[in-house]
């Protein structure tokens, strides 16, 4: 009986611990999801430039700056500038700012 117990409570510490390790693993992939860059990109011929945001996935501007460029250049816009990284605490204060570009990327 003690042997089906320490077996019984092993293998409910084991699932413990693999459950745990998992939701620590998910972690860094949930704080990427909610950090956002703004930015400003331009088009040529005819000259037109906006400043937007856009849902990144790394934290860290020179990540993120490859991502817009990528994302950008698929619309035809050529990114100039990130302008900075932030989390979803910033979204409200530059809603307004980014129009029709706010999130649309």
């Amino acid at each position: 009986m003690v042997i089906e117990y320490r077996c019984v409570a092993a293998h409910d510490w084991g699932m413990k611990h693999i459950l745990l390790t998992l939701a620590l693993m998910a972690l860094p992939g949930l704080a990427a999801a909610n950090c956002f860059a703004d930015y400003k990109a331009k088009q040529d011929r005819p000259l037109r430039l906006h400043y937007g945001v856009m849902q990144v996935g790394a934290c860290n501007a020179q990540a993120a700056g490859a991502e817009v460029r990528s994302r950008l250049a698929a619309h035809g816009w050529t990114l100039l500038t990130i302008v900075s990284v932030f989390d979803e605490g910033g979204l409200a204060a530059r809603r307004d700012d980014a129009g029709q570009y706010f999130l649309r990327f």
